[in-house]
């Protein structure tokens, strides 16, 4: 049996081949690029374009294998808005698409799929959401994810076993995203705005849980269902913004404003091709966005190791690895 993670290269790919490597098993990638990481050269490295269906072909999957997805466009950088559909559609479910169309012709029936929180849109109850939630995608990276998770489902009456996991906001080692707007505030002790009051919960996840949600998957010969990622506990956006500016002994202080003005601009910025976040960001930004974790917890024995606060701590401490890297090479 090999391990088969399609976007290995990536970002929680690249966990997880480690951790499956620390078991001894058999790993291949499939991506469209190979970094330096250190799991090459025992990780089997397939040149591979999920949308390029002869690329597609070179995937050495066997019936026997356990077939990872996380090939996947993201929100960054953000592409405009007449481009969106088509830039993550193409990806996020066509790709998707061929690659469970090619598990079919190979008689293999084991896929681990990550999609995303952002499936369920707005809240339409109390926190915490349950996987069972309706989902109503905001933009369209979210709507090509729910229609990847709509074609597994229905591939389930076909005998496909499919875990979808649906993580929070991943962070870890290697991604900084949008938080590198946030972190370069608190380095210059620059005011740090909020979109609302900073009330509101807004859980994460750490790259590390992710990989072990899929790993535990895996192990029970892959689990069928829908599992929410988050973090335990979360704090509210203010105080875990107060933690790490205290922590990094900035003197940056937050400041609230009013959501609903904001979030307008942020529309009008992003229909004129000037955008600085996408719906998905911003619409629920003062939102108490919750997902429970109970059915993954129980289901797969998963319980996650890492908290919001240590997670965005340990991220600063990259970014001013970074600025510093980047001040001795100006030099």
């Amino acid at each position: 049996m090999k391990h088969i993670i399609f976007g290995g290269d990536g970002f929680v790919g690249r966990y997880l081949a480690r951790d499956l490597q620390t078991l001894g098993e058999e790993v291949v990638i499939c991506d469209i690029r190979q970094s330096a990481l250190p799991i090459y050269p025992r990780a089997q490295f397939i040149h591979t374009d999920i949308t390029d269906l002869p690329s597609l072909e070179q995937a050495p999957v066997g019936a026997d294998d356990i077939v990872y997805n996380m090939a996947a466009r993201m929100l960054h950088p953000i592409v405009s808005r007449r481009e969106r559909k088509a830039y993550f559609f193409s990806v996020d479910y066509q790709g998707a698409a061929n690659v469970i169309d090619l598990m079919g012709r190979r008689g293999c029936n084991k896929l681990i799929q990550f999609s995303t929180d952002m499936v369920y849109g707005f809240p339409l109850v109390a926190p915490p959401i349950r996987p069972d939630h309706p989902r109503n995608p905001i933009g369209e990276y979210a709507d090509s994810k729910r229609v990847c998770e709509d074609l597994c489902m229905q591939r389930r009456v076909d005998g496909l076993d499919v875990s979808i996991f649906r993580p929070r906001l991943i962070i870890g080692p290697g991604r900084l995203g949008i938080l590198t707007n946030l972190f370069r505030c608190i380095e210059h002790h620059l005011p740090v705005p909020l979109i609302g009051d900073g009330s509101n919960r807004y859980q994460m996840i750490s790259v590390f849980d992710c990989a072990s949600a899929a790993l535990l998957s895996a192990q029970k010969g892959v689990v069928n269902g829908e599992f929410n990622l988050g973090s335990k506990n979360p704090p509210s956006v203010r105080e875990l913004l107060g933690k790490v500016i205290e922590a990094a002994g900035s003197r940056s202080f937050l400041v609230s404003t009013p959501a609903r003005l904001v979030k307008r601009v942020l529309a009008v910025l992003d229909v004129i091709g000037l955008s600085l976040l996408v719906p998905e960001q911003y619409e629920i930004a003062d939102t108490d966005f919750i997902v429970d974790i109970e059915s993954t917890e129980r289901k797969l024995g998963w319980v996650p190791q890492y908290d919001d606060a240590t997670m965005l701590m340990d991220a600063y401490r990259e970014y001013q690895a970074g600025s510093r890297n980047r001040m001795v090479e100006a030099h």
